[in-house]
């Protein structure tokens, strides 16, 4: 069972700790501004909030991070984000992904025997690239793995998971949405999710 987080807000339509998202959400959403973490324990949620965790908040909110977004940069909730659900890793696999701002589910993908974290995030990106070209849209793409988010702009993934008769399945997938990303052009942005100034991505499997 994923252990509860707590979300301290230090700026926002009120100022506090919270034990869910959606608590957390509805003081930061649309605030301008806004400045709040979560935290694995309610001791180191209640410390920050006291001290106000100046240095650590502050450094975070100014630095400028590489591969396309700023840490200062709102949400932009006219878009889809995707992720991941495991257990074990390698392990079962699962991804969806949902409407930023609502929450629906706009596709998903059941359980897969075995693969990794990179993969699911990497078959969740493309299936939402294909998807959103269907549609003739160019909504961003919101994920919160970098590492999946470079493996689309490589149009390759680089996951060491050996290729056995247990994994074929998950590496037909991968084949398949590599050769979509060598045949396919979009022009929709693929952003890395900002947890720490956000909270959890809103395709998130509460597994953590």
């Amino acid at each position: 069972m994923a252990k509860k987080k707590h979300y301290v807000v230090w700026k926002g339509r009120k100022a506090g700790i919270f034990t869910s998202w959606a608590e957390c959400e509805a003081q930061v959403k649309g605030f301008t501004g806004a400045r709040f973490k979560s935290f694995p324990s309610k001791e180191e949620a209640e410390e920050a909030f006291a001290t106000g965790a100046s240095t650590t908040a502050k450094t975070k909110t100014t630095v400028t991070k590489k591969n396309d977004t700023d840490i200062n940069e709102e949400v932009d909730w006219d878009s889809i984000s995707v992720d991941v659900g495991c257990r074990g890793n390698p392990g079962v696999v699962e991804y969806k992904g949902v409407d930023t701002k609502t929450g629906e589910i706009l596709f998903s993908h059941d359980e897969i025997h075995i693969g990794t974290n990179n993969m699911g995030e990497f078959l969740a990106i493309v299936h939402g690239l294909a998807y959103l070209k269907q549609q003739n849209s160019t909504k961003t793409i919101y994920s919160d793995s970098m590492t999946a988010i470079k493996w689309v702009k490589q149009k390759k993934a680089k996951s060491t998971l050996e290729r056995t008769e247990q994994t074929a399945y998950i590496w037909s997938l991968m084949d398949r949405a590599e050769r979509w990303l060598q045949t396919n052009t979009y022009e929709n942005k693929i952003l890395k999710w900002q947890t720490e100034k956000w909270g959890e991505i809103k395709a998130d499997y509460g597994r953590k």
